[in-house]
């Protein structure tokens, strides 16, 4: 969860170059991309959400989100939708990152004809982020359900979009929220537990105090003590009932969820483990939570670690991340086999699971 740390303290989004091309072969194979605002009536703010989708292979390129420390992914920007009709994957980024941070993988995803739209989660996405939002998935379910909800009502996305194929994708915090969207239930007191036992595992370091962020400035934040969490709305059914298929990487909270709501589960979902049985840590680890669903299936990601979700990293990242005083292993993978490398498993993971989940053709 160290991640906030870097990428809250930098501008990730600025003087993002824009090429010509047509048909240019290093973009995401027909992925059109655009920005667009959704109202969150909950927040009382308007969301900043990416949607990708299949795309006319012509018009300008961006590489979104590249910066610093990240090389970013080509897509068509604005350009126009390839006729049909697609499934629909809302996408949660992890806790301190964003969703153009995702773009590797959602990219690649619309060009196998699904349309993939992730908000940027206010508290807990880059720049703006401290330990007191982290727990509010309540906040980041309502952010996917809105998004759904404000893509079906419209004229141009709702008649491209096929309504009974709706899935949901999430890394880290983002697989907690989207195993909520399936219907699990957290139980406030077994995650205060979890930090007891577990204190210094990344996401209960990061409820020990320290640095957040509030509109990319630095903030000392106090510690927090989960119990004063609103169990109530912790504790609350944030079930979407549009949801047909779930993917979680590395999911958070594991050792939190009511385990009847588990098994009460119908939907299908393929959960993804970043490394092997012996290295991942038990704050994802999610073998045994997959077990006790009726409809779930399991994959490890061999010898990847759980920032290999991250973009590969940019030439002089190593440097300037020592520059900047980060500690974090944000560029370094677990074994000899390279970001790409993983980066290509992950990719046929996730759209294998799609496909089969949402009966999605390419």
């Amino acid at each position: 969860m160290k991640i906030k740390v870097i990428l809250g303290s930098l501008i990730l989004f600025a003087g993002l170059s824009v090429q010509s091309h047509a048909g240019d072969p290093g973009a995401s194979k027909g992925a059109g991309v655009r920005d667009i605002k959704v109202t969150s009536p909950a927040r009382d703010q308007d969301l900043d959400v990416t949607v990708w989708y299949p795309a006319a292979a012509s018009g300008d390129i961006v590489p979104v989100g590249a910066d610093r420390i990240f090389q970013g992914t080509d897509a068509f920007a604005d350009a126009p939708m390839r006729p049909g009709t697609y499934p629909l994957v809302v996408f949660s980024h992890g806790s301190g990152a964003s969703i153009h941070k995702m773009a590797w993988l959602a990219g690649k995803l619309a060009g196998k004809g699904f349309i993939v739209a992730g908000p940027d989660h206010p508290g807990t996405t880059s720049g703006d982020s401290t330990p007191e939002d982290t727990p509010k998935l309540w906040q980041r379910t309502d952010d996917l359900s809105n998004v759904i909800s404000a893509l079906l009502a419209d004229p141009d996305w709702g008649k491209v979009i096929a309504a009974d194929r709706i899935g949901v994708l999430g890394f880290s915090l983002g697989g907690a929220a989207a195993l909520e969207l399936a219907g699990a239930r957290a139980d406030l007191e077994a995650y205060a537990r979890y930090c007891e036992t577990y204190p210094d595992m990344a996401d209960c370091v990061w409820f020990a105090g320290g640095r957040g962020y509030r509109n990319r400035e630095a903030i000392e934040v106090a510690k927090l003590d989960l119990r004063s969490v609103d169990k109530a709305r912790f504790e609350q059914s944030n079930l979407d009932p549009r949801v047909r298929a779930t993917v979680l990487v590395d999911p958070s909270l594991v050792l939190a969820f009511d385990e009847a709501s588990l098994a009460g589960i119908r939907s299908s979902l393929h959960f993804i483990n970043l490394g092997d049985p012996e290295t991942v840590p038990a704050s994802v680890k999610a073998d045994r939570l997959a077990g006790l669903m009726p409809q779930a299936t399991h994959s490890w990601i061999r010898d990847a670690v759980h920032f290999s979700f991250l973009p590969v990293c940019a030439d002089g990242a190593h440097e300037f991340m020592q520059l900047v005083g980060e500690t974090d292993t944000l560029c370094t993978d677990g074994s000899d086999r390279t970001r790409i490398e993983l980066h290509e498993e992950l990719e046929r993971n996730v759209t294998d699971a799609f496909q089969r989940m949402l009966e999605a053709g390419n």
